[in-house]
């Protein structure tokens, strides 16, 4: 996070309408990278239980 402040310096010009230390930017780029993360992590999950411990383990 510290070094997300550091680097708006750099990045604030490229910021149209949004401050470089905006509480509710930081908190929704979090939350979208969070849900996309638990979307790539959950769905081969859900695929993996859908399998028989058994098979995958004679299909080593």
């Amino acid at each position: 996070m510290g070094l997300a402040f550091v680097t708006s310096r750099m990045l604030g010009s490229l910021l149209s309408g949004v401050e470089r230390t905006d509480p509710l930017t930081y908190v929704g780029v979090v939350a979208v990278l969070g849900g996309v993360a638990l979307l790539a992590s959950l769905l081969p999950a859900y695929r993996a239980t859908r399998i028989d411990p058994i098979i995958a383990l004679r299909h080593d």
